[in-house]
């Protein structure tokens, strides 16, 4: 008291009038701390004390209390210490060095002192290195005026949460100088209402406060998935190693004892900060990879069917299967090379691409596999890829909206279009081949046949072989045209099919907006 007394006269003659506040605090938590020892030594309410049952938590809460005014007096010190060496102001440096180093001296004391009040005094040694040891690393590692701010473009959002107005205060003030956004708490209700409002990167967090303690702050943001992420560092005058654990497996990032020393400080609150920089750079990697992956997947989802490619990701590297029972289907634009010498090359590719798009949405709205196109020619199958007994219908009904289309097409540009289509049913075997721009493919003597049927046909007419014949016929309405002699077979029924017939067998005449009318 005697040496803030005395800095409080001092302060002005050495141009450090703007200290003046600080060292009335200063003065304030000297006397707070007299009437705590006071109380403490008084043997009345130490009798009335002594042997209860509370007697324990009593101790643990008074020694709680005795550091709250030491903190006080150790942090507003320090900071005006930082000023004074910065003015220079050796005289008053000098002094208020003594009184930090009276504070930290009573500060080892303070167990002995609470022990020797109940009877059961040790002898405690006192460390003058250490009284001294921390103030000298603070000048040496504190950075010179906004150099801080100068690394660190983009201050942080800090919530500091604490009953006493003076913790609040210096911490607050702490954190400010290393360029950090602060606010303050008084509550742990309060607090969570702020987290409620605004985003904060870290909490410091008290661990002894009335109403809900910090524990209970602590165990409501971890277990809220908005606000579990955000790093908390406790604070607390309470030193006992039981503390410290039951925070942190309560998911506290540190654990940090009152008072605080500034370096101390700072390296605990810069390292929950890199952790919480860390974590969310990771996550918006995470995301990166996510949107990569995700558009890698789509890209292969449109070169491969989405059931081979969950059997590439699965770890599969030979893909290989016999199928018993699908329909193949081949089309074909007929007079497309005379088509091409009239187009130029943009409107061809134009038209082509118009007009394949809209078998790719007919393929999709049949439940139909793409399998490729060659040039003008465009392939695909039914039943393939998962067991289905209407598969032939379904490429029936996708060849006929197919000859739909390219009438459509055919009178919107005003050339004369026509589409040769081959259809055969049979046992296939389908894999992907190659290493490079591979492909998903089916081969056997059903592709074939289907490949000859369309290449065999008539223009404008859907060719269907006998097999697929006899599982249409009671469904859809056919036109018997013969044999065709195809090559590497020989000679084999044909048939046109002509459309679909209704629920009563009788036919329906015309294609229209995706379904057959009557």
């Amino acid at each position: 008291m005697g040496y803030a007394e005395i800095l409080i006269e001092d302060a002005p003659r050495c141009g450090l009038e703007h200290c003046a506040a600080d060292l009335r605090k200063m003065c304030q938590a000297g006397l707070d701390l007299q009437r705590l020892v006071h109380d403490l030594l008084d043997p009345d309410a130490l009798g009335k004390r002594a042997g209860g049952s509370d007697y324990d938590e009593f101790k643990s809460k008074l020694r709680h209390d005795l550091r709250t005014p030491l903190t006080a007096l150790k942090g507003y010190g320090e900071m005006l210490l930082e000023d004074a060496l910065e003015a220079p102001a050796a005289a008053f440096a000098d002094d208020l060095q003594k009184l930090l180093n009276a504070a930290k001296r009573l500060l080892t004391r303070l167990d002995g002192l609470v022990e020797f009040a109940s009877g059961e005094s040790k002898e405690v040694s006192i460390a003058e290195s250490e009284t001294s040891l921390f103030p000298a690393l603070g000048r040496i590692v504190r950075p010179r005026s906004g150099e801080l701010i100068a690394d660190k473009p983009d201050a942080y959002r800090i919530l500091v949460v604490d009953d006493h107005e003076s913790n609040r205060d210096l911490l607050s003030r702490r954190l400010t100088r290393d360029a950090h956004h602060v606010v303050t708490a008084a509550t742990g209700e309060s607090a969570l209402a702020l987290i409620e409002q605004e985003p904060f990167d870290l909490i410091l967090l008290d661990l002894l406060m009335p109403g809900m303690s910090g524990y209970e702050v602590l165990e409501r943001l971890k277990c809220d998935p908005r606000h579990n992420e955000i790093p908390v560092l406790m604070i607390s005058a309470l030193k006992e190693i039981e503390s410290a654990v039951r925070c942190i497996e309560a998911g506290a990032e540190d654990y940090l004892a009152k008072p605080f020393d500034p370096v101390l400080l700072r390296a605990r609150v810069n390292a929950c900060l890199e952790k919480k920089r860390l974590r969310d750079r990771e996550k918006i990697m995470l995301q990166q990879l996510r949107f990569e992956r995700d558009r890698s997947d789509a890209l292969l989802l449109s070169i491969l069917p989405a059931p081979i490619v969950a059997r590439l990701n699965l770890g599969e590297s030979v893909i290989a299967d016999h199928v018993a029972d699908a329909t193949i289907l081949f089309a074909d634009l007929v007079g497309f090379t005379n088509l091409s010498a009239r187009l130029s090359a943009t409107s061809l590719v134009h038209l082509l691409n118009v007009l394949f798009s809209d078998f790719d949405r007919l393929s999709v709205q049949f439940g139909l596999e793409k399998i490729k196109t060659i040039g003008d020619a465009y392939m695909l199958a039914g039943g393939l890829l998962a067991p289905c007994s209407d598969h032939a219908e379904a490429v029936a009904d996708m060849a006929l909206a197919m000859r739909d289309t390219l009438q459509a097409a055919s009178q919107r540009i005003g050339e004369p279009l026509q589409l040769r289509i081959g259809i055969h049913t049979g046992s296939v075997v389908s894999g992907i081949i190659g290493t490079h721009k591979f492909i998903f493919d089916v081969w056997g003597d059903t592709v074939n046949t289907a490949s000859r049927m369309e290449s065999h046909g008539t223009p404008n007419e859907i060719s269907v072989s006998a097999a697929t014949y006899a599982r249409l016929r009671e469904k859809f309405t056919f036109e018997a045209c013969g044999t065709l002699d195809l090559k590497g077979k020989g000679p084999v029924e044909a048939y046109f099919l002509r459309g679909r017939r209704d629920s009563h067998g009788r036919p329906l005449d015309f294609w229209y907006g995706g379904s057959r009318m009557p």
